[in-house]
């Protein structure tokens, strides 16, 4: 383990949150799984590296890692109820864009895209992995605890190049781009303050408002690639109490529970190799 070169804020500190920070790792969150499945590891700790040789996106997809950028991940250990793990991907979406603002006053460019992306003038700047991690309590009678990583990639000093889709780095902003270290510490303070205020899921309705304060393509045709391959195309109107993209189709609205969404001007999806994102 390399020498510390990522601090956490006081915050964090004040709360308890714990720091181990890598040289390289083959991935921040298959760190954080084998410190919880083979240590008994538990949060919340954050897991950070300078590079990953094996990164991992959303559906399997290669993530792909630029030395200077942040690649992180939280391991949050308080037993969040499996139905709403999921909101999660929202907190940390909340907390990433507030922690960008904080740090380059007067940008208005960024925004967050459903279900998981961060964007910078609405090309991907980051994004959101979410993982789920049961463990037993070692008695049959009683429910397996919940474990959750959190990861977090955001492109600070490059964006990968030959993509489907245009992607975006901190570094278009000159002077006032942060460096990985300076948004890691932000974003651990505002990690915190997003946690409490989602309050275990009793207080998504805010982050759901923030969310949508700060959503991509709102009011605007959308097409979405769901799961099973079907390519739909409606207006976005609204996440729902669920979390769930809310699009509407004609006269209908429909809710969609997972899928990948492409803004009308954009190109339409990313490849299933390799990917910037989380």
């Amino acid at each position: 383990m390399a020498e510390q070169r990522f601090a956490l804020g006081d915050k964090a500190h004040a709360d308890g949150v714990r720091l181990l920070s890598f040289d390289e790792l083959d991935s921040t969150n298959e760190e954080a799984r084998r410190r919880v499945l083979e240590e008994g590891e538990h949060g919340p700790l954050w897991i950070v590296a300078g590079r990953q040789s094996r990164g991992r996106g959303r559906l399997g997809r290669e993530w792909l890692s630029v030395p200077g950028n942040l690649h992180a991940s939280l391991i949050l250990s308080d037993g969040v109820a499996p139905e709403r793990a999921p909101q999660l991907g929202f907190v940390a979406g909340v907390a990433i864009v507030e922690a960008l603002r904080a740090l380059c006053p007067g940008e208005t460019g960024f925004a967050l895209k459903w279900p998981n992306d961060i964007l910078l003038d609405r090309a991907k700047l980051g994004g959101v992995l979410l993982e789920g991690l049961a463990l037993s309590a070692g008695d049959e009678r009683q429910p397996a605890s919940g474990v959750v990583v959190v990861g977090i990639g955001v492109n600070c000093s490059a964006a990968p190049e030959g993509l489907a889709y245009p992607a975006a780095a901190l570094t278009t902003l000159g002077a006032r781009a942060p460096s990985a270290q300076t948004l890691f510490r932000t974003l651990s303070d505002r990690f915190c303050e997003a946690l409490k205020l989602w309050a275990a899921g009793s207080g998504f309705a805010e982050i759901r408002r923030r969310w949508l304060e700060a959503a991509a393509g709102l009011g605007e045709t959308v097409h979405v690639l769901l799961a099973q391959g079907e390519e739909i195309e409606g207006r976005f109107e609204t996440i729902d109490a669920s979390g769930r993209l809310v699009i509407a189709v004609g006269a209908a609205r429909r809710a969609i529970d997972a899928g990948d969404v492409a803004l009308a001007h954009r190109a339409a999806f990313a490849p299933t190799g390799q990917d910037s994102r989380l």
